[in-house]
């Protein structure tokens, strides 16, 4: 208990927060190492080290969080044992300022959050000093150990939300906190009603209550001690300094990287700490490649991405050196057919009966599979929705950081969808919530799709929603009437529906399936968007546009990437087919592919003239020493080949794998200079052309 004190009985509120900080992260750490421990595989000694190096991160992490108790208790003042006039005064000064802040005598870019927070402090300081100007001194002690009181309050709320946070976070994507957290934070009207219907928020805040209610009961004598404590204002200025001091060098001094000391992926997450891991991801969420990768002189990269693509149908249509554009040209006469491309959120390959699934949730979507163009060594490009679109749309590696949906000038670029366009398509984009969501809406908009959402269904025509938007029943009724109006039109069409039924809090309209809503699994949800894509297919079969339209059916990215591995290949195995009774042959293509492959194969598949950006693939024309595919989180950088894998990370790391396409493990191999060269090709010209604001139209 005497740690506590911190120097003196003036610092107990520091101690508190910093310890109380570190015990919970503690506990926090433990917990996620039981729950962990069946499928992380974790040596003892990687245990041990992984406890250690969370404690470092936790204390990092502890000083800063106790930073504004620090000051606090630093210019806290003696005032209350003054004169009444004392605190007045000073009162009264202090609004005076707070009113001319408030004013246009201070310059216009002060006016941010953290100014406004300042003036806000400065305003409750004065109403403290004037409440206190009328008050006897037990009434002003009374008031300074309630505002202590509710100051840790807050604080204890934060930690144990906290704590329960990391934990379903951790459940749901056996992470700490990454970018997909700090996204979840511009979001919070989805996300915040996700957590609503997917767990007993009443039950989580009731016990988080009544925990702080305890915890503080227990603290009181300290606080009380706190509120009487007196120091001499040089000496608390020195001790206050040397914690500030302390709680900066170890911010610049400890990195990041050090948590990363084994091969194993979830021992390197237990080592982390989740408000430190929410912290780098907010600040790397956007990273430069050229400054945290290995890079190529950038002709050298061109050349290498240059001739990988080339092939029998591709014409490089100028001699620039750093240009991958090319005239794609077909033998053959154009099929100007319908396209409806359904990419399905989190529709793992594992949920198939073709892949070795027993739990009979895909049986539609297996027995369409023996009708279709079956994909089965097919590749997501990332773990988020917007990688998934962005594979489909732009036809690109992913770039490391945000993707490029969710970046500023992102409008007017190549997509698949300026290429239907430019042949007289109407272009369109469906989802089943809210566009805003993920700058669905500014992307696709911007780059000439017609965006329908949940905003174009009536309420009388919606069965289900929840809070990520209408039942995928809904939404195919929605496409159905676009594609019927469509067709009227006389243009041909196509149109990419995104459905929202297979998420969290997985649940859809009773009747549909044998499995009960009530039970919020997965496994539900994704035979219930099974049932929605059977229901679309046979009501568009009636269709006058059925005969002349191809179905790709395809997922967005898998339910789970996690894995002991940094990329495990089975956490982005997904199913892809093609479907077309008319004009497409039911195959298996077993070949190595990549989301990004789909837009070329579908343009090949049709037999299009057109002038191409594209890094992807025909695959169907592409011999099988080239076939590759792009594996990635925000940082890490995967490309396959010939059962090889090189992974780039920050900062400037390149190791290789042979990977297992079973277990999702890895075996480190020597570095095979042509293959690294390869992977660092596409990624750095992908990011080139970003850079350079180069991939337009």
């Amino acid at each position: 208990m005497g740690f506590i004190n911190i120097f003196s009985k003036r610092f107990i509120p520091v101690g508190i927060v910093f310890c109380s900080f570190v015990i919970a992260s503690f506990f926090v750490r433990v917990g996620l190492m039981v729950y962990a421990a069946p499928h992380a595989n974790m040596k003892i000694w990687e245990y041990a080290v992984a406890l250690c190096s969370g404690l470092l991160y936790d204390v990092v992490v502890g000083l800063l969080v106790s930073i504004p108790f620090i000051f606090y208790v630093w210019f806290r003042n003696e005032f209350i044992y003054q004169k009444k006039v004392i605190p007045f005064i000073i009162g009264a000064f202090i609004i005076v300022i707070s009113l001319l802040l408030f004013t246009n005598i201070v310059p216009k870019e002060f006016n941010e959050l953290i100014f406004k927070i300042f003036v806000g402090y400065i305003i409750f300081r004065f109403c403290i000093y004037l409440l206190m100007a009328f008050v006897n001194l037990n009434t002003r002690l009374f008031i300074r150990q309630i505002l202590m009181f509710a100051m840790l309050a807050l604080f204890y709320i934060c930690l144990f939300f906290n704590a329960v946070s990391e934990c379903f976070f951790w459940e749901e994507f056996s992470t700490r906190y990454n970018f997909i957290a700090v996204d979840y934070l511009i979001y919070t009207n989805e996300v915040i009603g996700n957590i609503k219907e997917s767990y007993p928020l009443g039950l989580f805040i009731s016990v988080i209550g009544a925990a702080t209610i305890l915890t503080l009961f227990l603290l009181r004598k300290k606080i009380n001690t706190w509120a009487l404590s007196c120091e001499n204002v040089k000496w608390r200025s020195l001790k206050a300094f040397m914690l500030l001091c302390v709680a900066t060098i170890l911010y610049f001094v400890v990195q990041e990287k050090w948590h990363r000391f084994s091969k194993n992926q979830y021992t390197n997450e237990l080592a982390a700490n989740g408000i430190y891991q929410f912290g780098v991801a907010f600040k790397n969420n956007d990273l430069d490649f050229f400054s945290f990768y290995k890079t190529l002189p950038d002709y050298e990269a061109f050349k290498i991405v240059k001739q990988a693509l080339q092939d029998s149908s591709s014409i490089f249509v100028n001699s620039d050196s750093f240009s991958i554009e090319r005239n794609i040209v077909s033998k053959l006469p154009e099929k100007k057919l319908n396209v409806v491309l359904i990419s399905i959120e989190s529709m793992s390959g594992e949920f198939m009966k073709h892949f070795g699934s027993i739990l009979n949730i895909t049986p539609y979507l297996d027995s369409l599979a023996d009708k279709s163009m079956f994909f089965t060594n097919h590749y997501a490009s990332g773990t988020r929705t917007v990688r998934g679109l962005e594979a489909l749309t732009l036809s690109m590696p992913p770039v490391p950081g945000q993707s490029i949906i969710k970046r500023p000038d992102n409008d007017n670029m190549f997509t698949l969808g300026s290429v239907f366009k430019n042949k007289g398509y109407t272009t369109q984009y469906i989802y089943g919530g809210y566009s805003y969501f993920d700058n669905m809406q500014a992307f696709f908009a911007g780059n000439g799709y017609e965006v329908i959402d949940r905003s174009a269904i009536n309420t009388k025509d919606i069965h289900y929603q929840n809070i990520w938007g209408v039942a995928d029943e809904d939404e195919f009724a929605l496409a159905i009437k676009t594609l019927d109006k469509n067709y009227k039109k006389g243009n041909p069409f196509f149109t990419h529906v995104m459905t929202v039924s297979n998420h969290r809090p997985f649940t859809y309209p009773d009747g549909r399936i044998d499995i009960e809503s009530k039970m919020q699994i997965r496994e539900g949800a994704v035979k219930y968007t099974d049932y929605c894509i059977n229901k679309f297919l046979k009501e568009a079969a009636v269709k006058p546009w059925y005969s002349n339209t191809v179905f790709v059916i395809v997922a967005d990215h898998c339910a789970s990437s996690a894995g002991s591995t940094q990329l495990p290949v089975t956490g982005y195995h997904i199913p892809l087919l093609i479907f077309s009774p008319a004009h497409i042959q039911p195959t298996v293509v077993k070949e190595l592919t990549a989301q990004i492959d789909i837009a070329p194969t579908l343009l090949g598949l049709l037999n299009f003239n057109y002038k191409s950006k594209f890094f992807g693939q025909d695959v169907l024309n592409t011999p099988q020493e080239k076939r590759r595919a792009f594996i990635s989180t925000y940082q890490g950088l995967g490309y396959l080949k010939n059962n090889e894998m090189v992974i780039q990370s920050p900062v400037k790391k390149v190791s290789q794998y042979i990977p297992d396409y079973t277990t999702g493990n890895a075996k480190l191999i020597p570095e095979n200079d042509s293959l690294v060269k390869e992977a660092i090709s596409f990624y750095q010209v992908a990011a080139w052309y970003v850079k350079n604001k180069k991939y337009s139209k």
